[in-house]
């Protein structure tokens, strides 16, 4: 895909974000797994369901405009996923571990965030109100995980692990 205009582009941040949100749907049930913490468990699995949603949201918006979002691989996304599951595979104490998955979830998100914050702004120069709207949605969304992530972190998780530590 040539990039000639920011039409161009915005098409192409779609493509990527949809792309990173399909990789989720495969990767997030691998880290609710993985998870000990009921909390944690329950978060991954509640943005599962959240994240199916913005897949929904992306094919609506790709709908709209007459864009095909499907073809291209997020290889940051990738990187990220694998880093996941390499966390996963790690020899470390549950505790531990939940609190990697939580940093490796973080990562994600803040990737996502930037994302759709590049992409609602493209929406917004290019008169797309309505995808902007849709993509702000899922911006605001992505921004609440990684505040409950980081709650639980300093809550509950972070403090396990640290304990782990000093036993």
């Amino acid at each position: 895909m040539k990039l000639k205009t920011l039409a161009d582009l915005f098409h192409h941040e779609l493509k990527d974000i949809y792309s990173a949100e399909t990789q989720l749907v495969k990767a997030l049930p691998k880290m609710a797994k993985a998870a000990t913490h009921e909390e944690l468990k329950v978060g991954f699995e509640e943005h599962l369901e959240q994240t199916k949603g913005h897949v929904d949201r992306l094919k609506q918006i790709g709908e709209s405009l007459g864009l095909t979002l499907t073809g291209h691989k997020c290889k940051a996304m990738e990187g990220l996923v694998e880093e996941g599951a390499d966390l996963i595979d790690e020899d470390a104490d549950d505790h531990v571990r939940d609190a990697g998955l939580i940093g490796a979830a973080q990562r994600v998100e803040h990737y996502e965030i930037a994302a759709y914050g590049t992409a609602r702004a493209l929406a917004l120069i290019l008169g797309h109100e309505d995808a902007a709207s849709l993509l702000e949605e899922t911006l605001a969304e992505e921004k609440e995980t990684d505040e409950k992530l980081t709650e639980l972190a300093e809550s509950a998780i972070n403090p396990d692990a640290n304990a782990v530590e000093s036993e």
